[in-house]
């Protein structure tokens, strides 16, 4: 850290100046205008960048050698969590059916790139949302408006043996990985561009929990997809009530810390996301309770009921994780 002395001249302007190696690795110039941008703890941002319009970043791919759509699909997720705002899909010949249907899934899979031009041999796709329209509060309750329903309805698989049901719920978890993959986007666009963090009126501090917890909540759904899809398997079985009240009670305890930990996270409610860590250890004790009585069935029916529990314990220590990292940033910010 370089410490240089504040000067005053006129009688009323305070004058620092810069470091000469940071002015000439920026082509600085006598006369040249500077942002000055305060940021929220108080520190003072020095920026060349002085215009309000975000800067365009292009990512191209020659998929001229690339075999994997696997890969390629990877490298464009890659890319739109960077930040890119325009992304190039190329080849030297023609391109494959392939690369085009990645091209589709991916534009399906996220919010906000479109395909603004294609030929025989490209295809360009241009991101068209602006990042201070999808605040990440509202993206996080969206994501756990979907994952509770999720989780209430790999419940009613489980109860009323409805396949379709299953299914659906597997199928929603793609919207949450869309709406996850958005605000670890919007992360890196606002933590590299200090403007965008002006105009949302965030903190860098909130902007890393809003993606811990966003990260946090995909997995959550991740375990309602195994929830639903373990239900699926026993389905043509019949699972005593003493079973499915057990599992009730679990479930509706898990559901409850995660429904504290979100309210705690939006209403800054540290004493509450306290008390919510506390009652992880009554969820193991019900969540063990369920595998006891699985072991009266056969091991087709056993090891989804098991597993079911485990999604059921994770969800909740999840929801727990959420409430500390409130707890951690609340702390800070105080």
């Amino acid at each position: 850290m370089e410490i240089r002395k504040v000067q005053i001249t006129g009688g009323s302007s305070y004058v620092i100046t810069l470091p000469k190696e940071w002015a000439e690795s920026l082509h600085i110039r006598k006369n040249d205008p500077l942002g000055l941008i305060v940021q929220p703890d108080g520190t003072l941002l020095v920026t060349r960048e002085i215009s309000e319009v975000s800067v365009q970043r292009v990512k191209r791919f020659d998929v001229t050698t690339i075999r994997e759509p696997t890969f390629l699909f990877r490298m464009l997720i890659g890319s739109y969590i960077s930040g890119y705002t325009t992304i190039e899909v190329v080849s030297k010949t023609r391109l494959p059916a392939s690369v085009r249907m990645v091209v589709r899934d991916f534009t399906q899979m996220t919010i906000g790139p479109e395909v603004v031009e294609e030929t025989d041999t490209s295809i360009v796709l241009k991101d068209l949302l602006n990042p201070t329209e999808m605040p990440f509060e509202n993206t996080i309750k969206r994501m756990y408006v979907i994952v509770k329903n999720m989780y209430l309805d790999a419940l009613n698989v489980l109860e009323t043996k409805n396949q379709g049901l299953a299914q659906d719920v597997i199928s929603r978890d793609n919207d949450v990985d869309r709406l996850h993959w958005l605000i670890a986007r919007q992360t890196n666009v606002v933590l590299k561009n200090a403007n965008i963090a002006r105009e949302m009126a965030i903190t860098p501090g909130k902007v890393i929990n809003s993606y811990i917890i966003s990260r946090i909540i995909e997995r959550i759904g991740d375990h309602a997809v195994k929830w639903a899809d373990n239900a699926k398997k026993i389905s043509g079985s019949t699972i005593d009530d003493q079973v499915l009240d057990s599992i009730r009670a679990a479930s509706t305890l898990s559901l409850s810390l995660f429904d504290k930990s979100i309210v705690s996270f939006f209403q800054r409610e540290m004493v509450e996301a306290h008390k919510n860590i506390e009652r992880v250890g009554e969820l193991e004790a019900l969540c063990e309770e369920i595998n006891g009585l699985a072991k009266k069935y056969d091991p087709e029916v056993a090891v989804p009921l098991r597993y079911i529990a485990e999604s059921i314990r994770r969800s909740g220590e999840y929801a727990a994780d959420i409430s500390e990292t409130v707890i951690n940033y609340l702390v800070e910010e105080q």
